[in-house]
């Protein structure tokens, strides 16, 4: 579990089959290196990996054809410069951002970047399998950065996130354009919220599916949970 604060970016480089070796590159890249152990989790970009070998300066791990398959790490067009990165929450720590699981929902592109008098605006699409978790003044996680939804405009399935200049410079988000590909991840309140209002209906796995209708604040009032 993570809490979309990123600590550090780093680079990543395929090594071959499913193995992929991050490295930090920015300082204090000791917030991740640290207390850094075989088996522990990093986010990367928001996907949730496990390390299986460390470097100095980074580690190894493995992604599996199912995360190849939901996350930008399977678009080979799409290797960003930089990758987020965040070591898993520990017992106690501050939550700053919200309860960020790793698992991405899908992936989505940048459409618009404008900087405003205080902050950057930045809106992107959203596929089916994220934006039935979209509300507004709600979290969501773009490359593993914890984010609130401005704005959200269903009928044209994309979102709005306004980014202070803290994260917008401490992030990869300033190195994106438009038409970047981006890692999603809907709020892990809103999944649950889904289960119990649908409780003998099997959920799917595909970043596609439309199975379930939209969750809106008037959906959850309709339904007493607001």
């Amino acid at each position: 579990m993570f809490t979309g604060l990123v600590q550090s970016l780093g680079t990543i480089k395929p090594l071959g089959g499913d193995s992929w070796q991050i490295t930090c590159v920015s300082q204090p890249s000791n917030v991740i290196m640290q207390d850094l152990a075989y088996g522990d989790s990093v986010a990367v970009d928001g996907v949730c990996l496990t390390v299986e070998e460390i470097l100095k300066d980074g580690f190894i791990a493995t992604a599996s054809p199912e995360t190849l398959r939901r996350t930008t790490l399977g678009l080979e067009e799409t290797q960003q410069k930089y990758v987020n990165l965040e070591a898993s929450l520990r017992v106690g720590s501050k939550v700053g951002g919200h309860f960020v699981m790793g698992h991405v929902d899908g992936v989505g592109r940048l459409l618009t970047a404008e900087q405003t008098a205080t902050s950057w605006e930045m809106t992107f699409t959203a596929p089916e399998a994220i934006a039935r978790y979209i509300v507004p003044k709600g979290s969501v996680a773009v490359n593993g950065i914890s984010l609130t939804v401005a704005a959200y405009e269903p009928e044209l399935s994309h979102f709005t996130v306004a980014v202070i200049p803290l994260t917008y410079a401490d992030t990869n988000l300033r190195y994106l354009v438009p038409g970047s590909w981006v890692n999603l991840e809907g709020d892990i309140l809103g999944k649950y919220v889904e289960k119990f209002l649908y409780p003998g209906k099997k959920q799917s796995t595909s970043p596609n599916d439309t199975g379930f209708n939209e969750i809106t604040p008037t959906f959850l009032a309709e339904h007493g949970y607001l």
